[in-house]
């Protein structure tokens, strides 16, 4: 659990690394924290009393007995059964490409290597760091049995019953090979509930299916409220009740309804209502500034109000105009062409999945949010094959949709308290994110990075200043660092530091207190100005003038003559080519000149032309050129002058 030490690649406890990790994981927690966690390792130990050495099935009987009441209403659920507009696909996408025919049974691999996670007790379960085995986020992504929701969702739509065959196959062995509480599938209590979810998705599409599938139904009843119930027991509080908090909350809410159980529903609405302010700035952005967390928490909270909604119960006051902001920035977010401004973690995360494949999360929950709110934040055009809205929302529903008025976004938008700007130009061909906040949420800041008055740029939709995303989680701690540090993303490092302290890769130590400090804009011109204190007593302040259309300049000022390191990370498919005077650089992609960079310092400076990683998807990377300039200055000055046609 949370207090075993990471290990090296022979898997042995490096006892140096465990003492300096322990410290500082108790330095960010309060008192109330550590009395609670110790509180939870006495419940796990008498877990261990019960269902240990002798393992029981998930699936095998109720162990909290007074629950044995509760029955599943399939009716609850609400679903689309008249849907014509589905797939019949049979598999899910991996994370990291790998092949999901050859690992759909691979309940312990490690995936990154050909070792198996062990079949451990989960009180004395490491996960982290475990070079010697695999990624965890990669192992829990099948066991997160999407493939379960999607494989009834077709059988109950084709009524061939080799899905339900391959479902029956899949679930027999699962459940005999992952006793209660044994294994890498239950060491996270959001990974629980999420498999939970999946099962409530599969029972319902079986049970209106028709048929005599008695045996498999109650297992999965029974399964349901086994893993509801250790959610409800074992939910995360203090510093680790960040996103997995608000999926938590939603299963239990969620079973509370299928199962008309009230004190599961009322505990899941309480605990997002509280959650709801405490994890979300006033303009919308949520606090553990990534974009990609925020889109996982709303689909939490899009399914719960749903369900709400087709069930008769009220949907708390604060919700829907916190909602609201939420679906503004997302929408804010998106350029003209579908693509996103993100920065921090992206582990391309989701509760629900009746697709398979790879789709765009962002777009199916500005999708969802229409049909609850009274916005449409999409055109239907970019949602209406998803189908998990196509199972959740009927036709009818889909028209009304589409009628809503829709909310467009203002040409340049800037969130001063969740510390984001996106600009655009004039005719759409341009989108530029620029990072002014914190560096992530609570007192561990998990999934930010350290990238404070980074920016990022799309030209016509396609990336071309990057921010470097994820990569990996749970092991080549390296390669964790390497994406979260300051040197690979589009700023200035001094001294070759990082503006924020990595004591772990979900914990940080130091950290930079990002400031804006001015931001105006007339019709021809948008300034921006923000500063941090990462390199305390000296400080970073970065000037961003954009006109609106083909030109960015970067100001980077400084109080003293220290090392200093811009950096500006490009589309791996761009070639940089000199010129004469080496202070000029062109950018070339697909063949065509796009932009001309122009540097300039008030001391001598020298430019690099290097090579970085990059990673569009979890688990994958490339490689993508950068450029790094070198000074001892106090002033930077970089011109970026875009190729672009007017089409204003």
């Amino acid at each position: 659990m949370w207090y075993h030490s990471p290990k090296d690649s022979k898997g042995d406890k490096i006892s140096m690394s465990n003492t300096k990790w322990l410290f500082y994981r108790f330095r960010a927690m309060s008192f109330p924290e550590i009395i609670w966690r110790l509180s939870q390792h006495r419940i796990f130990k008498k877990e261990k009393k019960i269902f240990f050495p002798e393992p029981v099935l998930v699936t095998e009987k109720l162990f909290n007995k007074s629950l044995e009441h509760l029955v599943i209403n399939e009716k609850r659920l609400s679903l689309n059964l008249s849907n014509q507009n589905f797939s019949l696909l049979n598999s899910i996408s991996l994370l990291g490409d790998y092949e999901y025919e050859k690992y759909k049974k691979s309940w312990f691999g490690g995936f990154q290597t050909e070792k198996e996670w062990p079949k451990d007790f989960i009180d004395s379960f490491e996960y982290k760091q475990r070079d010697d085995i695999g990624d965890a986020r990669t192992n829990w992504e099948l066991n997160r049995h999407f493939q379960f929701a999607l494989l009834a969702k077709n059988y109950y739509a084709s009524k061939n019953n080799d899905y339900l065959t391959e479902l029956e196959v899949l679930f027999s062995d699962w459940k005999n090979t992952n006793p209660f509480l044994f294994g890498i599938s239950w060491v996270s209590v959001m990974e629980v509930a999420i498999r939970a979810s999946n099962w409530c998705f599969a029972y319902c599409f079986i049970k209106e299916a028709g048929g005599v599938f008695k045996e498999l139904l109650e297992e999965l009843r029974i399964g349901i409220i086994n893993m509801t119930d250790y959610v409800v027991n074992h939910y995360s509080r203090y510093s680790s009740a960040n996103n997995h908090l608000i999926v938590e909350a939603f299963i239990i809410a969620q079973s509370g309804i299928l199962l008309d159980y009230k004190p599961w529903l009322d505990l899941g609405l309480s605990l997002l209502t509280r959650e709801l302010p405490l994890q979300n700035y006033p303009d919308g952005v949520n606090k553990e500034l990534s974009l990609h967390y925020q889109s996982f928490y709303m689909e939490a909270m899009a399914l719960t109000i749903r369900l709400l909604i087709k069930n008769g119960h009220e949907i708390p006051n604060s919700w829907i105009p916190k909602l609201e902001k939420m679906s503004e920035y997302m929408t804010d977010c998106r350029g003209h062409y579908g693509e996103y401004i993100e920065f921090g973690d992206n582990d391309e995360g989701k509760i629900l999945d009746l697709t398979g494949g790879i789709w765009s999360h962002y777009n199916y929950i500005l999708g969802f949010m229409s049909f609850l709110l009274p916005t449409r934040y999409i055109d239907i055009t970019s949602i209406e094959n998803n189908e998990n809205l196509t199972w959740l929302f009927t036709p009818d529903e889909f028209e009304e949709m589409s009628k809503k008025p829709a909310y467009n976004p203002q040409r340049n938008s800037c969130y001063r308290w969740g510390g984001v700007s996106i600009l655009r130009s004039k005719d759409k061909q341009v989108l530029i994110g620029i990072d002014h906040g914190e560096l992530g949420f609570g007192s561990i800041a998990a999934h930010g990075h350290a990238d404070a008055l980074s920016f990022q740029m799309f030209l016509q939709g396609k990336p071309f200043i990057l921010d470097p995303g994820t990569y990996i989680y749970h092991t080549d701690i390296e390669s964790r660092n390497e994406f979260r540090k300051t040197q690979n993303h589009n700023t200035v490092t001094i001294e070759n530091r990082d503006q924020s302290e990595m004591l772990g890769a979900f914990l940080w130590g130091k950290r930079a207190k990002c400031r804006l400090l001015d931001y105006h804009e007339t019709e021809d011109k948008i300034i921006l100005t923000a500063g941090h204190d990462g390199y305390a007593p000296e400080i970073h302040q970065r000037l961003f003038d954009y006109n609106g259309f083909d030109i960015l300049i970067l100001t980077d000022s400084f109080k003293k003559n220290t090392n200093k390191e811009l950096n500006i990370v490009f589309n791996p498919i761009a070639k940089i080519i000199t010129e004469a005077n080496t202070k000029t650089l062109k950018i070339v992609m697909d063949e065509k000149e796009v932009a001309l960079l122009d540097f300039k310092a008030d001391s001598d400076f020298s430019l690099t032309i290097t090579k970085t990683p990059v990673s569009f998807r979890y688990g994958l990377k490339c490689e993508a050129p950068k450029i790094s300039l070198n000074t001892k200055g106090r002033k930077i000055v970089t011109t970026i002058k875009l190729n672009l046609e007017r089409n204003d």
